[in-house]
């Protein structure tokens, strides 16, 4: 299923198809989708993903300085406010339920698939450009987004709904798509119609698919830990 989040999403995307599946096909969705995901897993998933998603927050922030154009800007601001004030929400309320308190939430410690995933986006963005920040984001915000529309559409069991709702819901669709143009733009404002022939396109897709495979090791974590 290839959701439409823009052209440059398509070619990314194939162009790491083999870990692109092992991220969105693994068994930690697979458990959302049919419910047997165990819980213990699943709470210590939203622990992490608090942590991460502070961090995201941080790289979203980082592009709003990596760029002049106010379309731009104003769509890392609005990646900003999605994180912090409704992704983040969710996993506060979930983990509440389950008698984790926010500040418990805070005090998480970071392990080291978190760690290695924040730190790769991050610097990216400190070292690179803004195409080299986007690359590095685009599998968590769009692979976060294809896999909510999928389980939608298949789950078998509706344990896990709270969370596919949010990703398949129209607000995160939306926004997987408008940010899908935004990078399209950029990739010509800033390399031409021709980029895929640039150096920085080869760059580029370097990007995409490590942070593809960090979020699989993600899932991983989440399922069994350190």
């Amino acid at each position: 299923m290839i959701k439409n989040y823009g052209n440059t999403f398509v070619k990314w995307r194939e162009s790491s198809l083999d870990v692109w599946a092992e991220f969105t096909e693994h068994k930690f969705v697979n458990g959302l989708k049919n419910g047997t995901l165990e819980d213990e897993a699943f709470l210590r998933y939203l622990r992490q993903d608090y942590i991460f998603l502070l961090n995201f927050s941080r790289a979203w922030a980082l592009a709003i300085v990596k760029t002049d154009n106010l379309q731009e800007m104003r769509m890392a601001a609005n990646l900003v406010n999605a994180l912090l004030n409704e992704e983040l929400q969710l996993h506060v309320k979930i983990c509440q339920e389950k008698g984790i308190s926010e500040d418990e939430l805070q005090k998480t410690a970071e392990l080291p698939e978190n760690m290695a995933y924040t730190r790769y986006v991050l610097e990216a963005g400190f070292s690179g450009s803004f195409l080299d920040l986007m690359a590095s984001l685009a599998p968590c915000v769009m692979g976060y987004g294809e896999i909510g529309a999928k389980l939608k559409e298949e789950k078998t069991s509706e344990k896990y709904s709270e969370w596919i709702n949010t990703y398949s819901g129209c607000d995160y669709q939306n926004l997987c798509s408008e940010l899908g143009k935004v990078i399209d733009n950029a990739l010509k404002s800033r390399i031409g119609d021709n980029y895929e022939q640039s150096e920085q396109w080869k760059k580029l897709i370097k990007h995409f698919r490590q942070a593809t495979i960090l979020e699989g090791k993600f899932w991983e974590m989440g399922l069994h830990g350190e």
